[in-house]
């Protein structure tokens, strides 16, 4: 999508395109939560506990009960341990933040999926 403005100066004439692109959207949110992740070094010791002790008392706990609970997969479970994994292996190789905070998100969404997974495999 292009936007043209155009102002008559007293010696021409001056033309400026624009462009606007939604990839570089999608892309700045992307840089915008690094940046946010990578300002978080100070508070490290604070994520790594969400990380760990929040992580494995809360969602996995949640996610293995919802697994258990509607069919018992062990392919889910093997998932849900995996994500554990994930942000347990970050925080014990002392990472910064800049890695830890997304994958940690990313341990989110992925047992928010193995839930919503066990959801749609469980026969009613």
């Amino acid at each position: 999508m292009k936007a043209i403005t155009s102002h008559d100066l007293a010696h021409g004439s001056y033309t400026n395109y624009q462009t606007h692109n939604d990839t570089h959207s999608i892309k700045s949110l992307w840089n915008q939560f690094i940046d946010y992740a990578d300002k978080q070094q100070s508070k490290r010791l604070l994520w790594a506990a969400i990380g760990i002790l929040g992580h494995g008392t809360i969602f996995t706990i949640l996610t293995f009960g919802t697994v258990l609970l509607l069919g018992n997969n062990i392919t889910l479970l093997a998932i849900t341990c995996f994500a554990m994994t994930m942000v347990v292996v970050v925080n014990l190789a002392a990472l910064p933040t800049k890695y830890t905070v997304p994958i940690f998100f990313l341990s989110l969404f992925i047992d928010l999926g193995v839930i919503i997974s066990a959801f749609t495999l469980h026969q009613w």
